[in-house]
């Protein structure tokens, strides 16, 4: 009866010990009509956005007074689901902090013996029995695990940064589609308005025997294409307009009714500091932060391989109540490398560490090159941004001494129209010319990770992991 006491409150003392201490499973199910009807209710003038934006500091009101680029980035690092996805692999590296830290449970192993020589009437029998295991972790293995972890969450943090940037590069080019787009539909329903007024003059002439039907069947013609050309035009928006929502993570009716504003799409400076550019990419671009915190978490990975050279030890003290006798007893186990010194795990966490060093120097070498290439770029699309300036001034002034010519009479109207549209294919070109260069602007950006202008870059958002008011 005493062995079986000794085994219940043994028993018993464990199972509290289980209750108290772990953690309870809460079901949190996906449910995909319930995940879209949440998409479909995001707006921008979320009070949930204005909460998060004004505790992070980033805005001191929601909603701003323009939508401009940097408004929408605010937005886009609240909603849109890379970052989240970001954000929940730094959660997955953390925990895997709290693992690395955590120390080997002990066990207990309770035993029960029977004496069956032992006589019935003179002694109990049963001969109850327990016994512990206690690691002790030697070399520093506990330490060298905590290190690894701290450096696989400092490249997933690094990572949420990269995701960042990604999600401003892709609102960026969207949103400078968008630009693009309403001004070409403007500059083709001139053009289309041009052309009409073309063929209403052709018509004219014609009628007095001045053109002939081909020449007025051409005119026709291009004036069709000038209004299939400003229907496309508007078609193109609308894409743009929806690649926008898409980039931000709301629907598309989202942004209706928005005033969107292009001031970050104004003419780039032609002086940029290339050498100081190329400097800041090498070094502080994220995803070479994490290619770095990569190459030290697996040097951390080769040192506790290194480590497991050393036995861990393991104490067992035992307690047996043999019938009337308590007896105690202390044990000492550890392994003996006599078969193996751990050299494979060694050799295969050395070529982990190599390759780890071999793609950090590929992505900087990478990123190099895509620099210098980025700079080349920018620096041809602004001649060509400038020749296009250049000769939209020469049209501008053209236009203007044609109207003087057709108030005093020297020039027709059909002659002032056609200036008009070889001014108005001016400012097409001038578009072009600007829109690739702002592209160029974007690419350059890339490679570097950072804005030209780094105030327009945004500093806690990005780094901000999942909070309370962001949970839905």
């Amino acid at each position: 009866m005493k062995a079986m006491r000794l085994l219940k409150t043994s028993g018993l003392a464990v199972a509290l010990g289980l209750a108290f201490s772990c953690v309870r499973y809460h079901p949190l199910p996906l449910e995909p009509a319930k995940v879209m009807e949440d998409f479909e209710a995001r707006r921008l003038d979320s009070p949930e956005l204005a909460a998060f934006l004004v505790a992070n500091k980033e805005a001191e009101r929601w909603p701003p007074d323009a939508w401009d680029l940097k408004a929408m980035t605010l937005a886009a690092l609240y909603y849109h689901p890379d970052m989240d996805v970001a954000r929940a692999q730094w959660g997955v590296a953390n925990g895997g902090k709290i693992t690395a830290g955590e120390r080997p449970n002990p066990s207990l192993n309770p035993a029960l013996g029977y004496n069956a020589t032992s006589p019935k009437s003179e002694v109990n029998p049963w001969i109850p029995e327990i016994s512990l295991d206690l690691t002790i972790e030697t070399a520093g293995k506990r330490g060298i695990r905590i290190a690894q972890a701290g450096h696989q969450s400092d490249a997933a943090r690094w990572n949420i940064f990269a995701a960042a940037w990604d999600v401003r590069s892709r609102l960026r080019a969207a949103l400078l589609d968008v630009h693009a787009a309403s001004e070409r539909e403007s500059l083709l329903a001139a053009e289309a308005k041009l052309q009409a007024e073309t063929v209403r003059l052709l018509v004219l002439q014609k009628d007095a025997g001045e053109v002939s039907v081909y020449d007025l069947t051409q005119a026709r013609v291009v004036l069709d294409a000038s209004r299939l050309s400003s229907i496309e035009a508007a078609r193109a928006k609308e894409d743009a307009t929806a690649r926008l929502a898409g980039a931000i993570g709301v629907p598309r009716r989202a942004l209706d009714g928005l005033a969107l504003g292009f001031d970050a799409f104004r003419r780039p400076a032609s002086d940029i500091p290339a050498a100081e550019i190329r400097r800041h990419a090498v070094l502080n671009r994220s995803d070479i932060l994490s290619a770095l915190s990569e190459y030290a978490a697996s040097e951390s990975a080769l040192r506790l391989e290194i480590a497991k050279q050393y036995p861990d030890l393991h104490i067992g003290p035992n307690y047996q109540l043999d019938q009337t006798d308590s007896k105690w007893t202390i044990g000492l186990a550890f392994d003996l490398p006599i078969l193996n010194h751990n050299k494979g795990p060694i050799a295969e966490a050395m070529a982990r560490r190599e390759a780890a060093a071999a793609r950090f120097l590929a992505l900087q070498a990478s990123a190099v090159g895509e620099l210098d290439a980025a700079v080349e770029d920018f620096r041809a699309a602004l001649l060509k941004a400038d020749a296009a300036d250049a000769l939209l001034a020469d049209l501008t002034g053209q236009e203007r001494a044609a109207k003087s010519q057709l108030d005093l009479g020297e020039i027709s109207r059909a002659e002032y129209v056609g200036i008009q549209i070889e001014l108005n294919a001016g400012a097409m070109a001038r578009l072009e010319a600007l829109v690739q260069a702002q592209e160029a602007v974007g690419r350059l950006e890339n490679a570097a990770q950072s804005p030209l202008d780094v105030k327009d870059w945004i500093t806690t958002m990005s780094r901000t992991p999942a909070s309370p008011e962001k949970e839905r």
